[in-house]
């Protein structure tokens, strides 16, 4: 059954068009204003949407040009349906894009046949899209290939410092690759002292835990620093590893990787000595940043010491230890490393 959007404020007119197509055999959503289409829009991605042009809150134009800028609904059918028949109005509904434009009063049968046509070459296009992305998908091939298609096809999300990028227990619609920048992982324990379980830069993926379909993210994903990060649907991710199996081991090996750097950090603050922990919280910070001029770390105590796992005052502490051993400098927030083979040889 397929699914029509209609958008119209006048009520007779409405639901007197629903009814009509209902019995048709199509489903039809109405709404009563432009911002409510919009919405309903968004939310249920109809096979074609037919709108009005003078309405309340937001007129046919502007649901035209609102939809067209948001990926999932920018393909979709589109015909104004309006009482303007004067050629202006019906140029300037074409030129934004349009798919037809019906005057009102229109006949039934020019509306039937408007939509029956406009939905036969929707999906037309529609098969001939998904073979294409089909293809482009089966030539995925390695991890290099994965890092282009994200940068190419993935949508650009820009973060500023400490903005939450996904949180715990919320839908995992999302896989992402860091193209700028410093990610956090991180989780409460039952006594709401916060766990970092991962740390990523420039080239890395996170937000994927699982090879089949996620309901829910396990923990929560910070920006430590100004970031820049790409991002796809779990959905199409996992569409792409199952055309590309060598693909799938790759990834499996890359998350085997960071499960067993996960297991040496929590030994690590299990029996590690405070010193020892936080020298190698700062290398490990240091390593993420070496494309950076200088050997210097520009992150929160409190980040770096839950990286640790210790309290910020014990990590404090342990700067000053090394700041005055001549290890380490200490300048505002920045901590920049003065002798990285003495900070190596405390490793």
């Amino acid at each position: 059954m397929k699914k029509i959007l209609l958008i119209e404020d006048d009520q007779t007119l409405r639901e007197n068009t629903k009814e009509l197509l209902e019995m048709l055999n199509y489903l039809v959503l109405d709404a009563a204003n432009g911002k409510m289409g919009v919405e309903l829009a968004v939310r249920y991605q109809p096979d074609l949407i037919l709108c009005d042009i003078l309405m309340p809150e937001l007129d046919g134009y502007g649901v035209f040009e609102a939809l067209h800028q948001i990926d999932s609904t920018s393909l979709i059918p589109f015909i104004f349906l309006s009482a303007k028949a004067e050629a202006a109005d019906v140029r300037k509904g074409m030129n934004l894009g349009a798919d037809d434009y019906l005057t009102k009063p229109f006949l039934e049968k020019d509306l039937i046949d408007a939509i029956e046509s406009r939905l036969a070459k929707y999906f037309i296009l529609k098969v001939k899209r998904e073979k294409i992305k089909e293809e482009k998908t089966a030539a995925i091939s390695s991890m290099n290939q994965l890092l282009d298609y994200f940068q190419k096809k993935g949508e650009i999300c820009k973060c500023a410092k400490n903005k939450i990028i996904y949180e715990e227990n919320k839908n995992a619609d999302y896989v992402y690759l860091l193209d700028k920048g410093l990610v956090k992982t991180h989780r409460m324990d039952e006594y709401g002292k916060e766990l970092i379980t991962g740390v990523y830069n420039k080239g890395n993926f996170f937000g994927y835990y699982c090879f089949k379909n996620m309901s829910s993210y396990p923990e929560t994903a910070t920006a430590l620093e100004k970031s820049m990060l790409y991002r796809i649907p779990h959905t199409e991710f996992n569409g792409i590893l199952s055309k590309n199996h060598q693909l799938t081991i790759e990834l499996a090996q890359l998350l085997s990787d960071n499960l067993s750097t996960l297991k040496e950090h929590l030994l690590e603050m299990a029996y590690g000595s405070v010193l020892k922990k936080t020298t190698n919280t700062i290398l490990q910070f240091a390593e993420l940043m070496k494309d950076k001029s200088q050997d210097e770390i520009k992150i929160s105590r409190s980040d770096l010491a839950s990286v640790a796992g210790i309290s910020t005052e014990s990590f404090i502490r342990s700067l000053s230890s090394l700041k005055k051993d001549g290890v380490i400098d200490i300048e505002g927030r920045s901590i920049k490393i003065l002798n990285m083979d003495k900070l190596q040889s405390i490793r």
